[in-house]
């Protein structure tokens, strides 16, 4: 059966869009079938993240109804699939909220077809991210451990809830052991979820970033990665 997983926080930048890409190229090297889907509609950039700008299809030509789903998947050489945005503004005005009540019903023709989509969603939280938590079975919340950061993703987890949508954990990214940083059992008790997992802050990330290329296919043996 194949699950919908949410990687979701109300703060921007965070590093949303890097857990989604590394934790489906894991996956896949761990056998799964794997799709990430960029849900940030407003704002996408796993094709940033992954290559060009310039892509013949996307997402948002699947929301204006142009084609199917599966028809806007690209596949990275680690075996990973993408179904990426389109950067264009252009592109952006034509998509409305009428376009983003059709989303779930797009993903629902994923159903089948691989083991597990994770949605890269925006940031905030507004319709757009919360329609991508909502058409997700399940959601990893992430936050860096700073205390903005975790307040949003406080707000992140109870609208999860709110729409029924099973929060798994979270994970602490960017984690460099700093005095100024958060302690981990106070940002788990402040969130009241179990802590998944620990990504170091590490300099792999912003070479594999400039690379265009998920960190653990790059550097499968960088401190993040593992």
């Amino acid at each position: 059966m194949t699950r919908f997983l949410a990687i979701a926080s109300a703060k921007g930048g965070v590093g949303k869009t890097t857990a989604a890409i590394n934790l489906g190229t894991a996956m896949v090297n761990f056998g799964r079938d794997v799709v990430v889907l960029d849900a940030n509609i407003s704002k996408p950039n796993i094709s940033m993240h992954l290559g060009t700008s310039k892509l013949n299809y996307t997402l948002h030509d699947v929301l204006k109804g142009k084609m199917h789903i599966t028809e806007a998947a690209y596949i990275h050489p680690s075996g990973l699939r993408i179904i990426p945005g389109d950067i264009s503004l252009l592109m952006l005005k034509e998509i409305g909220e009428n376009h983003l009540k059709d989303f779930r019903n797009h993903l629902l023709d994923l159903v089948g077809t691989t083991d597990l989509v994770i949605l890269d969603t925006g940031s905030g939280l507004g319709k757009e991210a919360i329609s991508a938590i909502a058409a997700s079975d399940e959601m990893i919340a992430i936050t860096n451990p700073d205390v903005p950061s975790v307040t949003d993703t406080l707000k992140t987890i109870k609208i999860a809830e709110e729409e029924g949508c099973k929060v798994l954990g979270v994970i602490v990214n960017r984690h460099s052991r700093s005095p100024a940083e958060m302690e981990l059992k106070n940002i788990e008790a402040m969130l009241g979820k179990q802590i998944l997992g620990i990504i170091p802050d590490d300099v792999n990330v912003q070479k594999a970033t400039a690379a265009r290329q998920p960190l653990v296919y790059l550097y499968p043996d960088a401190p993040a990665s593992l």
